[in-house]
């Protein structure tokens, strides 16, 4: 089971939040934490301040604790598995570095985002830093097989954020095409961390496509999640400030269903404010009140309780353990944060 606490510790009646996960992973998550920090160290100081600035900044490490859960799941957690979980922090951070550049963002978990203080130039180049550490991090954990899953998962979040770039100020983005975006920038990092924490445990070929189809469905319910909040949610639940998306032009499910079931006077509103990019002080406000005149968040989130679904199926077939209970009480707190 590996040296996290005892089964014990979580109740299966109890919704898991990566709180109590993370109590649950125990040692195995401290591990993971020393490992990160250890391969933060540069002598150029300015790599592991900045790092580190986002990497402490309260994140709640979901994926690399997916990544450890699945291998406890199926027999324990081995060093291996804890440098796979370092590598998908790191995987993970250097997206969020590149992203805020991308988007201007002046938030990322409550603080001000680090290309704010550091620069651009900084940022960027800091988190080329931590996607050459994961790739080190992936080959010390010496499986061929696993390395491959993390540089797929790692080109096709690039591809994601390409798409949605290149999608930005389009209002006419459809479904099929925004489901292409979220499954490639956001799913396919869930679904690399908890494939390869299954396969650091040696599982069969069925129970690692389990575990892929657990953490894809689980990555598109948290990406719909988030694309509601950003309409109807805190600036303190959310760690970015409401409206970046709106204020970005880019096009998510809650103004594409809205933009489907509107009127001619709403669908030329979408136009202006997305597709051209001019914005009047009201304009955040008055999208608000459409998305909810047509029930568009409420909406997200039931396209999100169906990717929710699909997660905890794909875990039935797996034993009965706390591990197993523990990530399926996840897909709850992924969708019920929206309320």
């Amino acid at each position: 089971m590996g040296p996290g606490a005892t089964p014990e510790a979580i109740e299966r009646d109890a919704p898991t939040t990566p709180d109590a996960l993370a109590e649950l992973l125990g040692a195995d998550l401290a591990a993971v934490d020393v490992i990160i920090h250890e391969r933060l160290s540069s002598s150029v100081a300015l790599i592991p301040d900045l790092a580190a600035y986002l990497i402490d900044a309260g994140g709640k490490r979901v994926r690399p604790m997916i990544t450890l859960a699945a291998a406890n799941a199926l027999g324990g957690a081995t060093n291996g598995t804890r440098m796979l979980a370092a590598a998908v922090e790191f995987i993970h951070t250097a997206t969020l570095l590149h992203d805020d550049v991308v988007d201007e963002s002046v938030l990322r978990r409550g603080k001000k985002s680090a290309h704010k203080i550091w620069g651009n130039a900084a940022s960027v180049l800091v988190g080329d830093f931590l996607f050459a550490r994961s790739f080190t991090l992936m080959v010390d954990a010496g499986d061929l097989a696993v390395l491959s899953v993390l540089a797929d998962a790692s080109s096709t979040i690039a591809e994601g954020e390409v798409l949605q770039l290149s999608s930005t100020n389009d209002a006419s983005t459809s479904l099929d095409h925004y489901m292409r975006i979220i499954s490639a920038k956001t799913a396919a990092l869930f679904a690399a961390a908890a494939r390869v924490g299954a396969m650091s445990t040696k599982c069969t070929p069925a129970e690692a496509d389990a575990f892929e189809a657990y953490g894809k469905n689980l990555g598109l319910a948290f990406q719909l999640v988030d694309d509601a909040l950003d309409y109807g949610g805190a600036s303190a639940v959310m760690g970015k400030t409401a409206g970046d998306d709106f204020r970005e032009g880019k096009i998510t499910l809650p103004v594409i269903l809205a933009r489907e079931t509107g009127d001619e006077e709403e669908r030329a509103f979408w136009r202006r404010v997305m597709g051209g990019g001019e914005h009047r002080p009201a304009d955040f406000e008055h999208a608000v009140a459409i998305l909810r005149k047509r029930n568009a968040i409420t909406r997200t989130i039931d396209f999100a309780r169906v990717y929710a679904n699909a997660a905890r199926d794909a875990l039935s077939a797996m034993p009965d353990t706390a591990w197993r209970n523990a990530l399926v009480d996840l897909v709850d707190f992924v969708v019920d944060r929206a309320h």
